[in-house]
């Protein structure tokens, strides 16, 4: 029920349609409650012999009749038509909201977290509520009134033969209640396993050529098939036992007319009951145990939705580590000055990754970070960015703690360049133009230019039209970065972070690399890191992490005099 109140409040700002959708739901059941009266109205004429006004009055409750059945039709237009725009209007907004949602949380959120699985539950879970609010609820609402009002009707016409009918209903629902227990879990299952195959179908995809390179395509397709036959042997578990319920209900429904009919009859015959009124008993007893024979569907539709709503809502109501605080203020503009002050961190596992690290740098410096790999020199960088918080200490840009500072701003004056490069499958001048969506095609190739991609770019065969592909993949690793590059320039961010911005580069690429971060150097505040020393031995400020803590730090002069670990990772790459 906590579950069902919840979802109701997110559909309450589609509460016009909704209104209107029941509205005509209500009309519907009127309608169809009373054309059985009418025909019995009619039985009854006939069962009485023909008069002289006999004629006129048929002719009028046929028309009546007839009129009843267009304005079914209308009712039930309107009532399908509407609940189902409230309910696809809903689903649009849930997925929005989750995408948003998912873009707030902080990066901790991911690391446990398929992106194929985060897509099933944006797009395939939400959809169940499209079931629940266009299908479930108004056949709630109309079985519901449905069967109230015929037994009220069953009631008026024999009372005796009306509890008879009731008969069959508590053991109906006490079914419904231990299916609703056994089949949920099902569901859940289903829908788990589905996401684990839409984010096993996404890493298969994502590395096909590394695949098909590896002639692993029977060994892949083997967990693929795998995957797919989990989820279809937990729907068909679902299925099962839907099918065991279903048949039962509709044997006790049918045991309910026998009843029914049985009684009715000897009632007839005792004349406690005419003609007309078994007549109309019969045509109402359809639409008494209609509603109770469509409570399997409902039951079985309630659990598909119930079981994609958890997944959903859990994303929704998952909060984010990372958050503006109360007195968060926008920070502007800054100069470029950061500091570390005595800060710690490690992630959700407590291991520790950065030991009591602290340094300052002035705006327009360089700041190398250098260190084998794994030892928290991209951790840095992301706290810098607020990605993480700092388990003890803290980082200041401009004299600020940014955990005093809004998101937003804060990120505003940082642009990254990462290591695994991500393009959109767009143009080039489109991605470059992602950090400045209002950029001219001129400060486009300003950007171009300072990245020293500008040439490349002139060689392409559409120029800045050129399509990169998905993630990049028709442009050469040198070729992203530099583009990646140019997308932090036209930012004009004043701090720009450079996270092995030449690795996996031939000699020449670096060079041009290399060219590129002299172009921006002392204009912007650099935090470099760098496996390849050439590539930060003009830093200002090199410092050298192992283990998570700062061992030296200087220049790279002063560094290779102390011929410490900085001196031996030089002579290691000569």
């Amino acid at each position: 029920m906590k579950m069902l109140w919840k979802l109701t409040k997110e559909a309450a700002r589609y509460k016009g349609l909704y209104i209107l959708a029941i509205l005509s739901t209500l009309a519907l059941t009127a309608v169809n409650l009373t054309a059985p009266k009418v025909l019995s109205a009619m039985t009854g004429i006939v069962e009485s012999g023909f008069k002289q006004t006999s004629f006129s009055v048929i002719t009028t409750l046929t028309l009546i009749l007839l009129s009843l059945y267009l304005l079914r039709i209308l009712f039930r237009f309107l009532s399908n038509y509407l609940a189902h725009k409230a309910a696809w209007y809903l689903v649009g907004d849930l997925r929005s909201r989750m995408y948003d949602k998912l873009q707030s949380l902080d990066l901790g959120f991911f690391h446990d977290k398929q992106t194929g699985d985060l897509m099933s539950r944006i797009v395939n879970d939400t959809r169940d509520f499209e079931l629940l609010y266009a299908h479930m609820i108004p056949e709630m609402i109309t079985n519901v009134v449905t069967f109230v009002g015929v037994l009220v009707i069953l009631l008026t016409i024999n009372w005796k033969l009306a509890l008879i009918t009731c008969c069959p209903i508590p053991l109906i629902l006490f079914s419904g209640v231990i299916f609703a227990k056994k089949v949920r879990p099902f569901f859940k299952a289903s829908q788990k396993c589905m996401g684990e195959l839409n984010a096993q179908l996404q890493d298969s995809l994502s590395g096909l050529h590394e695949i098909q390179s590896f002639g692993q395509e029977a060994y892949e397709s083997g967990i693929i098939r795998e995957k797919n036959f989990e989820q279809v042997k937990a729907m068909l578990r679902a299925l099962r036992a839907s099918a065991v319920f279903h048949p039962s209900v509709e044997f006790l429904s049918s045991a309910g007319t026998v009843l029914v009919v049985f009684f009715g009859g000897l009632l007839a015959f005792k004349e406690q009951l005419s003609v007309e009124d078994i007549v109309a008993f019969v045509l109402y007893l359809s639409l008494f145990y209609a509603p109770v024979s469509g409570l399997a569907n409902l039951l079985e539709n309630l659990q598909q939705s119930l079981a994609g709503a958890e997944r959903v809502t859990l994303i929704l109501d998952t909060p984010s580590e990372i958050q503006n605080s109360e007195h968060a203020t926008d920070i502007g503009h800054v100069d470029g000055s950061i500091a570390f002050e005595h800060v710690s961190f490690h992630y959700k596992n407590e291991i520790p990754v950065l030991k009591d690290i602290s340094f300052s740098c002035k705006p327009g410096m360089m700041v190398a970070l250098v260190g084998p790999t794994g030892v928290g020199k991209t951790t840095m960088t992301q706290l810098l960015s607020r990605f993480y918080d700092p388990i003890e200490g803290r980082v200041l840009i401009d004299g600020k703690d940014i955990r005093d500072v809004t998101l937003d701003s804060l990120r505003h004056n940082i642009s990254p360049v990462l290591q695994d490069t991500f393009l959109f499958n767009g143009t080039i001048a489109e991605n470059i133009g992602y950090a400045k969506p209002d950029a001219t095609q001129a400060e486009i190739e300003e950007a171009a230019k300072a990245a020293n991609i500008h040439e490349d770019i002139l060689h392409m065969p559409e120029q800045y039209e050129t399509k990169v592909g998905e993630r990049g993949l028709r442009l050469s690793g040198g070729q992203k970065q530099r583009v990646a590059i140019a997308r932090a320039i036209l930012r004009q961010s004043p701090i720009i972070i450079l996270d092995e911005a030449t690795a996996s580069v031939d000699v020449q690429t670096e060079r041009q690399i290399q060219k590129a971060i002299k172009n921006i150097t002392g204009k912007r505040t650099i935090v470099a890191i760098a496996h390849r020393l050439s590539t930060i031995k003009d830093a200002d400020l090199i410092l050298v992490i192992r283990e998570g803590e700062i061992i030296e730090r200087g220049t790279h002069e002063e560094l290779l005099a102390l011929k410490g670990f900085y001196y031996q990772m030089q002579l290691a790459q000569e």
